[in-house]
């Protein structure tokens, strides 16, 4: 199992991506409000966990599950 983690201390968020579900949709990307997703080699990826503002969309949008947030 394949599963990317990225974490705020600060914020008191982590998300996980889990590879090998992860279609690379893009729908996380799309829904996102504050850009923290990017597809990068047909995966997704967070560039900016800072900007998050926990409001679960990528989750909702996932259409494979492949994301898991700490605050949703």
């Amino acid at each position: 199992m394949t599963i990317e983690k990225w974490s705020s201390k600060e914020l008191g968020i982590e998300i996980e991506i889990d590879y090998d579900k992860c279609v690379g949709s893009g729908e996380c990307v799309d829904s996102c409000p504050t850009d923290v997703y990017i597809l990068e080699d047909g995966k997704a990826v967070v560039v900016d966990i800072e900007e998050c503002v926990e409001c679960c969309a990528c989750v909702d949008a996932c259409p494979v599950v492949a994301i898991k947030h700490s605050s949703c």
